[in-house]
């Protein structure tokens, strides 16, 4: 890649490794909490310091940036391992997006496929762009060298990066094959450590990849030339498939549906189950064999909106019906899958994998509601709606904080039957010990209660004050509760 390299550039460049070290300061340093948001607003002063206020796409643009800057505060207010894992993926990419986005021309669709082709481009740029800046800024360094000299530095810093990851890796295969050198190498290692070099070197080198990645995108997005609109279109699919054909499929599932549908309805107006049945068998039976044919159902309903374009009214009609029909059908499934699970968390409790499986259910019914005015509405386009709803609803997860509703409902239905386990909420986050806090305020005397509890104290004790990094709302006021429990002296 040819480029020119002019004194703002530098300038920048000084600006990206600022960012870079905000970076390495913000997610290598213990756990994440409040240093994600510091983050966040750092990288968003370089983006309005960047491109200063020409935006396009400004409407899906302010509704990407909202849901960043909320899963960015879940780290600060809550701390739901799951979703501690997910948003380490899923805010980066969505960081990627936005300012992709906002700096592409209004006309093109982001909404299509090929928009994921745009994305992979420009982060290639940007690192084509980042290694000819820094060929060319080696260059400038060592331009009174002579020029054999030059390559031969060059050439040596190469072998360097190359050889270091193949060190690293024989290394710890001749470790274990020999105790003595295992042995050698860990002394030489404690050393090392003692003196923080290579933790300072790791560091340092996640400052500069870093660095040279926010580098070249933003370099790669603000100087070179947008596509065209007209670059990206897409084309048509020369894939169809036969009306006739897919009619005589659907009343075929259809038939099967309908009659499993009216066989629901029993027991939606009645409490009980099966014949024979118990809760678990009841629920476990059904669920999921429910919730793959839903699934089913739906590709077999996009596919078919995709890949059939009849033009003959009639055909056109009976194929809309038909569509119809699949969709209120897989509604009803839908609709008895979620009595199953219900039914289930009211005799087992609740867990975040059934309340996840709930929310899965409720934004399915959404989809397939879009998806039935799409069929008489034909010029709706159904990603854009998926795209925007798919974002808000896993937004919404990160923000009603779904462990507090677990431990509420459980302790609810502890109420109720006495029965509850003690031992999957302390399996979860710092909201979990604080229902279990809870619960030793009304019963005390609760089995093994007093046992988890003191097993948890003993062991904040011994965990070290975090750092400022991974500072969060609900950590800091668990932690106060489990300072200020009285327990008795026996249990601790």
């Amino acid at each position: 890649m040819d480029i020119k390299v002019q004194q703002k550039d530098w300038l920048f460049l000084l600006v990206c490794l600022g960012l870079g070290i905000l970076a390495e300061l913000s997610f290598f340093h213990g756990s994440i909490g409040v240093s994600y948001l510091v983050f966040i607003a750092g990288l968003y002063a370089v983006v309005f310091l960047r491109f200063r206020l020409t935006f396009t796409h400004r409407r899906i643009g302010l509704l990407v940036m909202v849901a960043i800057w909320l899963l960015a505060a879940s780290y600060l207010l809550y701390d739901n391992f799951l979703f501690y894992s997910l948003n380490s993926f899923i805010i980066p990419v969505l960081v990627f997006f936005h300012i992709v986005l906002i700096t592409s021309p209004n006309k093109l669709r982001w909404s299509t496929p090929v928009f994921v082709t745009l994305l992979t481009n420009k982060l290639g740029e940007g690192i084509k762009y980042s290694s000819s800046f820094c060929n060319k800024g080696f260059r400038r360094v060592f331009k009174n060298m002579d020029e054999q000299t030059a390559q031969t530095v060059k050439r040596i810093l190469i072998g360097v990066i190359i050889g270091l990851p193949l060190l690293l890796i024989i290394t710890g295969l001749l470790m274990s094959a020999d105790a003595v050198f295992q042995d050698i190498v860990l002394r030489f290692q404690r050393y090392i450590v003692q003196l923080n070099f290579l933790e300072g070197a790791f560091r340092f080198v996640i400052v500069i990849v870093l660095t040279f990645v926010f580098f070249g995108v933003f370099q790669v997005l603000h100087g070179r030339p947008n596509p065209k609109a007209s670059d990206y279109d897409t084309e048509e699919w020369n894939v169809r498939w036969n009306s006739v054909t897919a009619i005589t499929i659907l009343v075929l599932l259809n038939s099967v549906y309908v009659l499993f549908a009216a066989i629901q309805f029993k027991y939606f107006f009645s409490n009980g189950l099966q014949e024979g049945l118990t809760f678990a068998e009841y629920a476990r039976r059904g669920f999921f064999e429910l919730i793959i044919v839903t699934l089913i159902n739906w590709t077999i309903l996009i596919s078919c909106l995709k890949l059939i374009d009849e033009k003959r009214k009639s055909l056109k009609i009976t194929i809309k019906i038909m569509y119809s029909l699949l969709i209120g059908v897989s509604c009803v499934m839908l609709a008895s899958a979620y009595q199953r699970l219900s039914m289930y968390e009211a005799a087992y409790g609740f867990t975040l994998d059934r309340i996840l499986a709930h929310a899965f259910m409720v934004f399915l019914i959404v989809i397939f509601a879009y998806t039935l005015i799409k069929v008489w509405v034909e010029r709706l386009s159904l990603l854009h709606f998926y795209l925007i709803v798919g974002l808000l609803f896993y937004t919404g997860l990160n923000v009603i904080h779904i462990e507090k509703i677990i431990v509420d409902n459980n302790l609810e239905r502890y109420e109720r039957t006495e029965k509850i386990d003690i031992h999957y909420l302390n399996s979860l986050s710092y909201t979990g010990v604080n229902g279990l806090i809870e619960l030793y305020e009304k019963n005390p005397e609760y089995p093994q209660l007093e046992k988890v509890l003191a097993n948890r104290i003993e062991w904040e004790e011994r965990r070290s004050e975090g750092s400022w990094q991974s500072f969060n709302f609900m950590k800091q006021e668990v932690t106060q509760k489990l300072r200020e429990l009285e327990l008795k002296e026996e249990s601790r």
